[in-house]
């Protein structure tokens, strides 16, 4: 009686990991089962570049503000911009945040932004977030509306909290980093080499 039952349980878990690896939506996903290199795995979270001829069209997204200002991606046409989705209870956008404010820094004298999505949380919340963590750059308030996590529906999907996407100068999504940063050297990396394409 006990081999039926090995042979049953090894048969389901077979059965699981097969439709699991078939359920993979997600690309990126997709390409680390698949094993083609296109995207890799950090310690914490899937990045990928998108080659310049694949890449969407441009986004054009806007919001408001945790300090109650109009934002407009027109605003920073011509950036090269990091976008980055999270909310002040998620645990790893509390771990990431200084990584995140730390890349911000080092290219704050460049053609580069920096701009949150906060997905869940009331303008309050964000205020006292980016003050503990020492959060200079602003966060739209996208809770109410989801207008911001709507406009990038088209060029990737933001299936993941944290997400953090660049954007090329010409506003299209060139790169993406799903879950939490391992620290700042990537995202510095992929900010560079966004800023160096036609330069």
């Amino acid at each position: 009686m006990p081999r039926p039952r090995l042979l049953l349980s090894a048969a389901l878990a077979a059965v699981f990991a097969v439709t699991l690896a078939g359920c993979a939506a997600d690309p990126v996903a997709q390409q680390y089962l698949d094993g083609d290199g296109k995207g890799y795995i950090s310690a914490d979270g899937a990045v990928e570049e998108i080659p310049v001829a694949e890449r969407s069209e441009p986004v054009v997204f806007s919001g408001v503000t945790e300090e109650g200002d109009q934002f407009e991606s027109a605003d920073i046409a011509g950036d090269v911009t990091v976008v980055n989705f999270w909310y002040a209870g998620c645990a790893p956008c509390r771990a990431e945040a200084g990584a995140l404010e730390e890349v911000w820094q080092q290219y704050s004298d460049d053609e580069v932004s920096f701009i949150g999505v906060n997905t869940y949380d009331q303008p309050d919340t964000a205020k006292a977030f980016a003050k503990t963590y020492g959060i200079s750059y602003p966060s739209l308030i996208d809770v109410d509306s989801g207008t911001a996590k709507l406009a990038f529906a088209g060029a990737t999907p933001i299936q993941a909290t944290p997400t953090t996407l660049v954007l090329d100068k010409q506003g299209r999504v060139a790169a993406r980093i799903i879950g939490q940063l391992d620290g700042p050297s990537i995202l510095a990396t992929l900010v560079g080499d966004a800023l160096a394409e036609g330069a």
